[in-house]
This record gives C-alpha cells, structure tokens and sequence, in this order.
C-alpha cells in the first residue's frame, strides 16, 4: 500500500484529472517573487500551492486550496488524497451534519497517516544514516570527510529533500445545498452575501492556525509550552502555522526543536477546524478560498485592516466585468501582484514589507451570482459611473478607497464595466445624487463593521442604445467630457483659451 501511495506522489499525472470540473468556479494563480533593486521581479523556486474544484455525484461539490513550502509534495498528494477519502461515495444527500464532519476529519487523518507511509522508508534510511555518521564526523568539514562519509552526506541532502516539506490546507465542501469549511493553517474562507438591497455582507470562515491565535497559544500552553515564547517567535520551524499537513521534522522530531521540546505530547498537528453546514439556500454571492500568500501579499501591500473588504471590492468589479470566473480569479490576482509591486517601487512606507511574495492562489465559487453578459459594452446603453467605495473597520482609524468603473444601464440590474484599473489608495468619495450607492458590510468573529457611498457619474456621458457613429471630421463623440479641464488648464497658465480655443485634441 505504501509503494501505491508512492506512486501516486511522484506521478505526472493523477486519477483525478477524469473527474469533473465544477464550472460554477475559477482558479487564479501567480508563482512567488523576490524584487531587485531595479524592481524587477525573480522566481525564488518553483510553484508550491495547489488546488482542487470537482463536481461529485448527489449534488456534491469540494474545492481545495494547498499552500506548500519547502517543496510541493505535500500539497500534491494532499489534493488527490482528500478527493479520494470524499468524493468515491463517502457522502451522500442522507448524512447529517455531525455525518459530514466526522467524515471530513477521518479524511484529513487518512491523508497525514497516508502521506507518511509514503516516505516512512526515506525517514528509516535518513535515521540510519545519521547514526552512521554523527558520532564520527559531527564537527568534520566536508572537505575532510573520507569518501565514504562524503557519499553519506550527499544521501542525507537528497533524502532530506525527499522528506521534508508540509502544507496547509483550506476545503469546502457543498453537500444538500450546504456549506463546510474545513481548514488547516494559515489561508483564508470568505463568504460574501449579496442582499436585494444592494448590501454584501463579508463572512471570514474560522480564524488561520498561527502563532497570534489565542485559541491555538492556549492549545500548546496545555501541552507544556511556552505560549508567550511562541507568539514572540512568530514561527515554529520556519512557518507561521500551528497546524499542518506533513512536515515530519514538527511531527516526529519535535523534542529536538527548542521552542517545542517541552511539549508533553506532538503539539503541531493536522486536525482541522470545521465550521458548518451552513445553509446557501436562497443565498445569492461568492466563496473565495485564498492561500498564505495571497493574504500576506495584499496586507503587506496596505495593511491587514481592510484585506478581506478589499479582495472582495476586487472580486465584485471582476465580476462585473468578466464572462468567466476563471477569468476573473486570475484578474484579481493579478491585481493584487500588481499592487504589491507599486508599493515596492513607489518607496513609500510599507515598501520594506514588499520585498517579495509567496505563490498566491484564489479559487472563486460562484451562488446564484450573475456574471457580465458578453453581448453587452459600454456603448450599448447605460452609463459608466465610477463609484468609490470606503472601507472602515471598527479597530482602526485608516480608510481603504476602492474605485470600480460599473456600467450602470437603463434598466435596473448591473449588465457589464469597463475595464479600468482600480486603485486601492486613500480617497474620498465625490457626492453624487444620480450615481449608484456601493454598501459593504464586513463580518468576522471579532469586528462587524458597514459604510456607504456614491461616485460622481457627471464627467461621463449619456450613450445611446447604439454604438456611437463618426461625425463629418471622422471623430468619435467621447466618453469623458474634458471641458472643465481644459478651461482651468488654460486659466492656469494665464492664456484664458479654452477646450474650443485650441487646448483640447484637434
């Protein structure tokens, strides 16, 4: 069985590539960065997260996000592992809630059991080497060393390369129209809920396994640890998590690593926190599942205050953009990779936490959310209307300024946007009494905060049903009336000409 498991890690290409694809989501993806001086952008290592979205029988639907480190082994055979233990009959429309997270916590169990029944040989062998050599060349240089010993050393690396590595994981699973999150780590759940009324509602799902977690510090002080030790730290060897996936150097050698050697039992695991069920039904929205990096990206960029509100902001103007969500899902982090680097060149204040990123992902599930209609541009009826919408947590005094570019047409409903860059810096939204109204809600486990606003759609101009036809010159009526520009423009610098006096384009 362990020689199968093998197997399937080191193959090419998995059994779930027959399964279908849920086409209600999108995956968006962006390998890490470290930044030059120059502000040119280097890959440190190959691409470490993964991801899982399949459509099951009985109305069945699981969706995965995999941030690895030190390697992507663990999140590979974790995404084919996981949809083995779910999606081969496990659950069906008759399991009750307490049903589904038994099962989602036995499948979470079988993978870390399985995944090292996979390299229990490679870790025997590694021991077995290392008893070889410590007590005879401990302090040797490698230079030094008999040959013999030299070719135990380089065995050591490769094997230690085999084994090491860890990952943590973010599922959801929708079974008889309901949702359950089940989480590992550090990435994130969203849940946005778009009201009759315009409103969105923002629901983070759980709180990360990391070293500020109350939660997870009074876990490991019970088992002996030191927890103010541990937050002070920030990491437990080498990663923020305080629960994972793999990682054998936190799982069978801890007593060896300081800041864990007094624990009186393993204290990194791999049992997961799972919310849910929790009722879609009439739910109109999107779930987002983002990895560490996408996070860690955009809060570096503008704080971890307003990071869920933002990313949201994103995803609406996408959507209303976008004819795909897999699409939009890789415009949204873009945009956000974009960000990051604007604010490492710019040299403003948080420049010195955008050096670099890790591998982002963001997988985006559509409920009863419309997507922009193809058929339809700005210049086919309605009216663009830039519309800022302001952010404020309760906790903080800092506003987050997100401008989206919405057509708004005659009719009620939002058909399709431009596509205009959005910007994420401080604004103040312009009063306007014809333009729309943006509301946002946020809510997590500690803060729940709302505000409004509207943008001023007065410098756009009314269009036709029809697109617009070339006047008798050849040109095209624009969208932007620069009038009001150019007058100040010329008052400005004292020649008193206008747009009509030869300022504006000819």
């Amino acid at each position: 069985m362990a020689a199968q498991r093998r197997n399937l890690m080191q193959s090419h290409q998995s059994w779930t590539d027959d399964l279908p694809l849920c086409q209600m989501c999108g995956v968006g993806t962006a390998p890490n960065c470290v930044y030059g001086p120059d502000g040119k952008g280097t890959q440190s290592h190959p691409n470490e997260d993964g991801h899982l979205r399949f459509r099951g029988d009985d109305g069945c639907f699981l969706y995965g996000v995999f941030n690895g480190y030190d390697g992507s082994r663990v999140a590979n055979f974790a995404s084919q592992c996981l949809t083995a233990e779910l999606l081969l009959g496990q659950l069906n429309s008759g399991h009750t809630d307490n049903d589904v997270r038994r099962i989602l916590t036995q499948a979470f169990d079988v993978v870390e059991k399985s995944y090292f029944e996979t390299i229990d040989d490679a870790l025997a062998e590694k021991a077995n080497l290392s008893n070889y050599l410590l007590p005879h060349n401990e302090n040797v240089p490698f230079h030094q060393l008999s040959p013999q010993s030299q070719k135990v050393m380089e065995r050591l690396k490769e094997l230690e390369q085999e084994v090491s590595g860890g990952a943590t994981v973010a599922v959801a699973l929708i079974l008889n129209n309901k949702l359950y999150i089940a989480n590992v780590g550090t990435n994130r759940v969203l849940l946005c809920k778009s009201s009759s009324d315009g409103q969105n509602q923002v629901l983070q799902i759980g709180r990360p396994h990391s070293t500020d977690n109350e939660d997870e510090l009074q876990r490991l002080a019970a088992l002996g640890l030191d927890s103010a030790r541990i937050r002070q730290a920030g990491q437990i060897a080498g990663q923020s998590s305080t629960r994972r996936l793999g990682d054998y150097r936190v799982k069978f050698n801890y007593n060896e690593i300081d800041l864990l050697s007094a624990a009186k039992s393993k204290p990194v695991v791999a049992e997961p926190e799972i919310h849910g069920g929790q009722s879609l039904e009439g739910v109109t929205g999107f779930l987002l599942l983002m990895s560490e990096g996408l996070i860690n990206a955009l809060e570096s960029a503008h704080g971890p205050e307003q990071a869920n509100q933002e990313i949201v902001a994103m995803v609406a103007a996408e959507l209303a953009q976008q004819t795909s969500v897999e699409a939009v899902a890789q415009s949204v982090v873009d945009r956000v990779k974009r960000l990051h680097h604007d604010v490492f060149v710019s040299g403003r204040q948080r420049a010195t936490y955008c050096s670099r990123h890790e591998d982002m992902s963001l997988l985006i599930r559509t409920l009863n959310y419309p997507l922009a209609d193809a058929a339809l541009t700005p210049t086919q009826g309605g009216r663009v209307c830039p519309v800022s919408v302001p952010y404020l947590n309760s906790q903080s005094t800092s506003k987050t300024s997100v401008t989206l570019s919405l057509v708004m047409p005659s009719q009620s409903t939002l058909t399709n946007g431009t596509n205009t860059a959005s910007t994420l810096e401080e604004g103040t939204p312009t009063p306007g009494s014809q333009s729309p109204t943006a509301t946002l809600q946020s809510t997590n486990t500690q803060t729940q905060s709302s505000s409004s606003s509207s943008g001023d759609g007065s410098l756009f101009r009314q269009r036709g049903s029809q697109a617009a036809q070339p006047d008798e010159t050849g040109r095209v009526p624009p969208y932007v009336d620069f009038s009001q520009f150019y007058r100040l423009w010329g008052s400005d610098h004292g020649d008193g000409q206008s747009m009509q006096g030869g300022l504006g384009p000819q």
